[in-house]
């Protein structure tokens, strides 16, 4: 595989090696980036995590998020907590249900990411399942179709100013709702 990272999914005796493209890491950064902005402009603690792998042993589970944080008890989390939220970016076909494994291993909530579609899956309580939403629990005020319409609206190119233009939609519009009130949007 030469230089390129290789990513490990394994559930149940089933291993999945994927070497991601360079559209894939585009856009991991790309969401990574505006949830620093998110929350180093509206103050809100957070424990970035990245691409750690997560396995528990007794599941026979175990997969590597794109992108994760900590939000809830991020001052106390240990090896091996499961996070708070996980970003998937799906660009190109998966055998593995990794849906399947993150509910497994009690990963609150999971942003995933198609090219095409944001889709906020929130882990369900009484089952071992995600269902969709349209906001976030970690960052109920934030409009996930601002984020999805940035995410649509990314060319290649420069990220420097890409980054700057989110920043200042973050100043001037987020971030004085979340300290002021409810977000509209």
């Amino acid at each position: 595989m030469g230089d390129r990272a290789i990513r490990l999914t394994y559930d149940r005796g089933n291993v999945e090696l994927m070497a991601p493209l360079s559209i894939h890491e585009r856009y991991k950064y790309l969401v990574g980036r505006m949830i620093d902005v998110i929350t180093e402009e509206s103050n809100i603690p957070v424990m970035a995590a990245g691409s750690t792998t997560f396995a528990r042993e007794e599941l026979d589970r175990g997969l590597e998020p794109d992108q994760c944080y900590y939000f809830a008890n991020f001052e106390r989390v240990s090896d091996g907590d499961s996070p708070d939220l996980a970003i998937e970016i799906d660009v190109t076909s998966r055998s593995l249900n990794r849906l399947g494994i993150y509910a497994a291993l009690r990963v609150a909530e999971v942003w995933r990411f198609d090219g095409e579609t944001l889709e906020v899956l929130r882990l369900q309580a009484e089952a071992d399942d995600y269902a969709r939403s349209d906001r976030s629990a970690v960052l109920p005020f934030l409009p996930m179709n601002e984020i999805a319409s940035r995410l649509l609206a990314y060319e290649m190119g420069n990220d420097t100013a890409r980054a700057r233009s989110f920043r200042t939609w973050v100043r001037d519009v987020l971030a004085p709702q979340v300290r002021g009130g409810p977000i509209e949007g």
